[in-house]
């Protein structure tokens, strides 16, 4: 398979490495310093490609994916907001998108863990539920995407909490999120349900960025040859 990459630093260098261990080939690696490469022929030249970039380029780059007609991954978080106008471009130009807040396979089994537990939790109101993610310094977005997820999901089963809020809070109905931002974590994310008797904690902690590469590769395999708007759940079978 032809892979295109959107985003060319630590991750898209990861990406890369699992790449082409599984076989495929990069035919184009798209950067800060070479966005005049970005063209329609150029990226048809991929099966699909992969985009990890940051909030401020990522729905620009997404656009140009779809309107060239090349099946698009995409890791890039923060910009959810557009959402509802990339998922109409997508169906308009009958493409095919494929987004996750996080590619980790791990994680995506610690998002089905996360919303089983919320269910458990639902009828123990004694118990309040917070949040804590950790990065690394470089990370563009506070809270992560990840771990935005992870209480969206917590909000649909604990209808004590209204929202989330990316702070400490003394507001009952608010779901806090404390992120912290640590060289060299790749990436914690903890959701504690706390009690005057106990804690229930679990936690994900991720070592390197290889999970995070495979998934996305893993995500291309999937998406090559489809049409439609897929997610890691379809990818996983969960």
């Amino acid at each position: 398979m032809n892979i295109a990459l959107i985003g060319y630093g630590k991750m898209g260098k990861a990406i890369e490495e699992i790449a082409l261990q599984r076989g495929h080939t990069i035919v184009l690696t798209i950067d800060f310093d070479n966005q005049h490469d970005f063209t329609r022929e150029n990226l048809q030249k991929a099966d699909v490609a992969i985009e990890f970039t940051g909030p401020h380029s990522a729905v620009e780059n997404i656009t140009r994916c779809l309107q060239y007609g090349v099946p698009l991954v995409c890791g890039s978080t923060g910009w959810l907001e557009k959402w509802e106008a990339v998922k109409k471009l997508c169906e308009e130009e009958n493409g095919s998108l494929l987004y996750a807040s996080n590619f980790s396979v791990g994680v995506n089994l610690f998002f089905e863990l996360n919303q089983y537990l919320a269910k458990l939790m639902s009828s123990h109101p004694g118990y309040n539920v917070s949040m804590e993610e950790i990065h690394h310094t470089q990370k563009k977005d506070a809270p992560s995407g990840t771990a935005i997820t992870l209480a969206e999901q917590v909000l649909q089963h604990i209808t004590g909490k209204s929202k989330w809020v990316n702070d400490a809070t003394s507001n009952p109905a608010e779901l806090s999120i404390i992120s912290k931002r640590i060289d060299p974590a790749p990436g914690t994310h903890s959701i504690k349900y706390s009690s005057e008797i106990d804690d229930i904690e679990i936690i994900h902690t991720a070592h390197s960025r290889k999970g995070f590469a495979t998934g996305a590769v893993l995500a291309a395999e999937f998406l090559n040859g489809k049409k439609g708007i897929f997610s890691m759940k379809q990818v996983l079978g969960l």
